[in-house]
């Protein structure tokens, strides 16, 4: 059965952030793929958490800490599998500094 995907308040920041860089920089059909993509990547990681890179869970030592990428858009998904969903931390551009990124305080 799949998990729930729960985004937190930061990756909500996040996702309307790149969603809002796409409406105004290649308009509303582009930004609407960007949301189907992420729509997709959420349902796959339901139904197998299990299949993002643990790579910066390991480079950061931050346990859990898994990455997909977002298909046809230069975004990673970073998110925690846990017994009853998977929390999707943040939504980061793969340019970032990622360490740095995960590393910034969630501020209201």
């Amino acid at each position: 059965m799949p998990k729930p995907v729960i985004p937190s308040r930061r990756a909500l920041r996040d996702i309307d952030d790149a969603w809002s860089y796409y409406l105004g920089e290649a308009g509303a059909a582009v930004a609407e793929r960007f949301l189907d993509a992420l729509e997709a990547a959420a349902t796959l990681l339901g139904r197998q958490p299990g299949i993002g890179s643990p790579r910066w869970a390991h480079e950061l030592n931050v346990e859990g800490l898994r990455c997909w990428s977002l298909t046809g858009y230069p975004y990673l998904l970073f998110y925690f599998e846990h017994d009853d969903a998977v929390e999707l931390a943040r939504l980061l551009h793969a340019a970032n500094d990622i360490p740095a990124s995960l590393a910034e305080p969630d501020t209201p």
